[in-house]
């Protein structure tokens, strides 16, 4: 049970000519999509200050273009490889901002009650889709009470002035519509070789895709190498012939002396030549 979503490839074909222009001059798809939400202010504007049916011809032209950005969008995004995590982001914003910007034009026509009502269930059936894509089933889309019908059914509501009503069915429809979103994910989800494998398969190619480039951008670091300090063992010793010599060669006078055992002072032996006195000493002590 698509709905008018059914007639979106037909309405995508149509558009084909401007997407290409916008390709051509470059216009970012962020750009459509704050276009989206701007047409949609001014569709509240129009609904809530205009009188029915004076302003079924302006909300109808804000909404139609409403919808052509949602859709040129994304298909934008996708035809020049601008596709991105933040503009799936701001694309979800966007939609959502915009359905409830037009239940907002609402306010000076219905009761307070009935209108946060209507805002509520206009969001449901996108969260069950959200929530069913991030389980892992494809996303679901269409009616019976979609994003299109909401806009045909603000359109009936500016061309006859019957705001309660059509408040009435926006927000029933869109309570129906989520639990028909919720039934089929619940049954998708229960079928993981067909329905959520091809999901799960292509979030593991975009996971291996983003490591892999994690991984080229850490090869691509310069590796700074810090020297490590030498170990004790592996210290360079001075040899003996670099040592500083702490006496002199004796002379030739002091070598025809007889050396005395000389003196010890801080380990180091301090040879003196022997005088006639000492040796006369020495003498007489080995008598």
């Amino acid at each position: 049970m698509n709905g008018l979503y059914a007639l979106k490839p037909w309405y995508a074909d149509r558009l084909s000519g401007l997407r290409r222009t916008l390709a051509a001059r470059q216009v970012s798809p962020d750009t459509l999509t704050a276009a989206g939400v701007v047409c949609a202010a001014g569709a509240a504007a129009a609904l809530a200050w205009l009188p029915a049916p004076l302003s079924a011809l302006p909300v109808g032209v804000l909404l139609a273009g409403r919808l052509a950005f949602a859709n040129l969008d994304g298909a934008l995004a996708r035809d020049t490889g601008r596709t991105t995590r933040r503009g799936a982001l701001l694309n979800e914003l966007g939609d959502r901002a915009a359905d409830l910007l037009v239940i907002a034009g609402f306010l000076p026509l219905a009761p307070l009650w009935l209108v946060a009502a209507a805002a509520f269930a206009a969001t449901l059936p996108s969260w069950v889709s959200l929530a069913g894509a991030a389980a892992g089933a494809p996303r679901r889309n269409g009616g019976p009470v979609g994003k299109t019908e909401r806009c045909l059914l603000a359109v009936v509501a500016a061309a006859s002035g019957w705001a309660v009503p059509v408040l009435a069915v926006v927000a029933a429809g869109s309570a129906v519509t989520a639990v028909v979103r919720a039934v089929w994910v619940w049954r998708a989800l229960g079928q993981p070789e067909t329905a959520v494998a091809p999901v799960a398969i292509e979030r593991a190619v975009a996971t291996e895709r983003g490591a892999a480039a994690e991984r080229t951008v850490a090869s691509e670091k310069p590796v700074v190498r810090v020297a490590e300090p030498a170990s004790p063992a592996t210290r360079r010793r001075p040899s003996p012939s670099s040592s500083p010599r702490l006496s002199s060669p004796p002379s030739e006078h002091d070598r025809s002396l007889p050396l005395d055992p000389g003196e010890v002072s801080g380990g180091i032996t301090h040879t003196r030549p022997q005088s006639p006195v000492d040796r006369g000493t020495q003498l007489r002590g080995t008598r």
